[in-house]
């Protein structure tokens, strides 16, 4: 897939809510990744809307080290009339463009479930009810990257704020990405892996790589050097091994180089995850583990970031 060109731009009315088309599937959403420099601590807001089934689906997590997973997954929000705040039972929260692809806010109160097991997730989720809060700030670090032929973009992003779990209170100021995107999702035909991280350099980087099979139908990636702004490129190789249940234990990804020069090679080793269950109105499943990871380049960067796969189940 070849990058797409350095002067197109994301347009500042992208930010806000797009109107739906006819398919049921028509989905439009809105990440929020965060984590701490040492990638001990991260966690991330999704918010789906599905305004043909009338629903919201809603998650958040906070993972670490020697944390349990202490995330929210509710997929019967009633779907809001306007903006982006939500409400559900056991579920408040509010997403705010404050300047055009600049800065966002997200302010969320609610009851997660504590799990020592990501893989519970896949079952009949049960756990400790854990008050969880966050009032964080995501900030643009370089520029948006909008992907080639697709309704989506990609924002590398500094985060600040506080997070709340349980009784505990945790200050955050640390590397993020947020993106958007608007169109037709089918989480059960389709396979993919996305990534982004930012190296300690100050370097940030994405890729995203979609299957059918053995079949890469789309792969994008940018590259952001340090005090620059997203330069597209595209994926050489990327690979990983399963662990139990199907959670990655190690991966790898290779990017080409924008400018022509060496590949970019990153060692990925999760950390912690927060996985979710999809199941679709027919009744189709997918596994959809995403994780806290540390990277680390074959030219000596290290650095942190979110990596995800998506995994249609066999019928």
């Amino acid at each position: 897939m070849p990058p797409p060109d350095p002067t197109a731009a994301v347009p500042a009315t992208d930010e806000g809510r797009h109107a739906p088309g006819p398919d049921p599937l028509w989905n439009e959403s809105w990440y929020f990744d965060f984590a701490t420099a040492d990638g001990s601590l991260g966690g991330y807001v999704r918010l789906g809307l599905y305004p043909n089934l009338g629903v919201v689906w809603y998650w958040g997590c906070v993972v670490g080290e020697g944390r349990p997973l202490v995330t929210v997954i509710d997929h019967e929000v009633p779907l809001p009339t306007t903006g982006l705040e939500v409400r559900a039972e056991g579920l408040w929260a509010s997403h705010q463009q404050e300047e055009a692809l600049e800065h966002w806010s997200l302010g969320c109160e609610a009851f997660a479930v504590g799990v020592d097991d990501p893989a519970e997730v896949y079952g009949d989720l049960r756990g400790d009810r854990v008050p969880f809060g966050l009032d964080l700030e995501w900030e643009t670090v370089g520029g948006a990257y909008p992907y080639p032929g697709v309704d989506r973009y990609e924002v590398p992003c500094r985060v600040t704020g506080e997070v709340l779990v349980g009784q505990e209170r945790i200050e955050l100021d640390g590397p993020g990405q947020r993106d958007h995107s608007w169109g037709v999702r089918d989480w059960w035909s389709y396979g993919w892996s996305w990534c982004s991280a930012a190296l300690d350099d100050g370097t940030r980087t994405h890729a995203t790589h979609v299957t059918l099979g053995d079949t890469t139908l789309y792969d994008t990636a940018y590259v952001q050097a340090p005090g620059a702004t997203p330069a597209g490129t595209g994926v050489v190789r990327r690979d990983q091994v399963l662990g139990a249940e199907g959670l990655p234990t190690s991966g790898e990804l290779v990017l080409a180089d924008p400018a022509g020069g060496a590949d970019l090679a990153l060692e990925i080793t999760p950390v912690a995850f927060a996985p979710v269950l999809l199941v679709g109105p027919d009744g189709r499943r997918s596994r959809f583990p995403r994780a806290l990871c540390r990277y680390a380049t074959d030219d000596g960067r290290t650095g942190v970031g979110w990596t995800e796969w998506n995994q249609p189940q066999a019928s």
